[in-house]
């Protein structure tokens, strides 16, 4: 249309994991004997305290929830050592990255990532039409002194995906320390840590936001506590960028159910590690399988293994056919790999034995 922002003409949409039901619909197959390893999910489902408090909320589901989010935000600042002012809610730590861009972006100023890194960064500076700054990330590890070197007076915002998707690389605190003394006032730095609960040594980037600096650090309830359905994550900052996040937000972007699920998850310690082990133990699978068979593959610090299998996009097809759902990578530049997201051990086994029957002249 004539009269549409051309960067909004030009923007690509996110393409997400495949559903299930969308699978079975289109290859006649029986929704159960489908397994979804493509989108980073918790095969052990949710939280079954955050499964009480949504049932319980439902009763309520007439009234708009807490728009400012008060127990949920509360608990979280509790937990996580910081203000109740330093907390964020997105519908989804996906909106956190559009308050964001919605706060610093705008034609003619730029957002720096790693050349590997999660998709959506790129898709968001295209929306607000800035410009978007790729770095290199040899071995697939973001390169923080490269990123620093990048930053220019039109840079805004460099995203920093600790650990990354999709890639399931980490940096380390020396690094993260040297990049942020290097950091301009002029620069917000976002540390997306979706996946932050499967690290057995975290980077402690909470520390920036308690002093004051330009830093937003982000997490989610999707992953370890088995919540994606509900779209809610949140960010910490400092009280200057967390008001202009807030001011950017539509009204009511939690919903009650979400806030009540969560706030619940927060504290459901057994589940978080039965879901950390299953991930642990899965990952290791996954690994020892692919070095086995020489497969190359990135080690990983999140819930999925990136394998390169020769043309990434003929094995999706080809393991769909089989009711296998994994993600093909030529969106981020890798047609010969696919990511695949540990399952419970029985859907990890099937998931190699497909890719056997696929790879075995590989």
């Amino acid at each position: 249309m004539e009269a549409a922002n051309q960067w909004v003409c030009d923007l690509v949409p996110y393409e997400p994991g495949k559903p299930i039901e969308e699978t079975a619909r289109e290859l006649g197959l029986a929704p159960e004997d489908i397994i979804k390893l493509a989108s980073n999910e918790n095969p052990l489902g949710p939280s079954p305290k955050a499964k009480e408090a949504m049932i319980a909320e439902v009763d309520y589901a007439h009234l708009y929830p807490d728009g400012g989010g008060y127990k949920l935000r509360s608990a979280l600042a509790q937990k996580h050592d910081v203000e109740f002012e330093n907390v964020v809610l997105g519908n989804g730590s996906n909106e956190i990255i559009e308050l964001l861009c919605h706060s610093f972006l705008k034609p003619g100023v730029s957002l720096i990532a790693a050349e590997h890194a999660f998709v959506v960064y790129k898709l968001m500076a295209t929306l607000f039409g800035a410009d978007y700054i790729e770095v290199p990330d040899p071995g697939f590890v973001h390169d923080l002194d490269a990123m620093a070197d990048a930053i220019t007076p039109e840079t805004r915002l460099v995203f920093i995906a600790n650990p990354n998707n999709p890639t399931g690389t980490l940096v380390k605190q020396a690094e993260i320390d040297r990049f942020i003394d290097r950091l301009p006032d002029h620069v917000v730095a976002v540390f997306d840590e979706a996946y932050y609960e499967f690290l057995e040594e975290a980077p402690d980037t909470l520390r920036y936001v308690r002093e004051g600096r330009n830093v937003c650090v982000m997490r989610t309830f999707s992953k370890a506590q088995g919540l994606s359905a509900l779209r809610i994550g949140y960010g910490f900052a400092p009280p200057h960028i967390a008001g202009l996040l807030n001011r950017s937000r539509q009204p009511f972007n939690a919903n009650a159910i979400a806030q009540a699920a969560a706030l619940a998850a927060i504290n459901d310690q057994e589940h978080i590690e039965a879901t950390v082990q299953n991930n642990k133990e899965g990952i290791a699978f996954f690994e020892n399988a692919f070095e086995q068979r020489n497969w190359e593959f990135i080690p990983s610090h999140a819930n999925f293994v990136l394998v390169k299998v020769g043309d990434g996009d003929h094995v999706f097809q080809e393991l769909l056919k089989k009711g296998v759902i994994v993600r093909a990578m030529r969106g981020y530049k890798l047609p010969e790999w696919v990511r695949i997201s540990v399952g419970t051990p029985s859907q990890n086994q099937r998931c190699l034995q497909e890719l056997d029957a696929l790879l075995s002249d590989f």
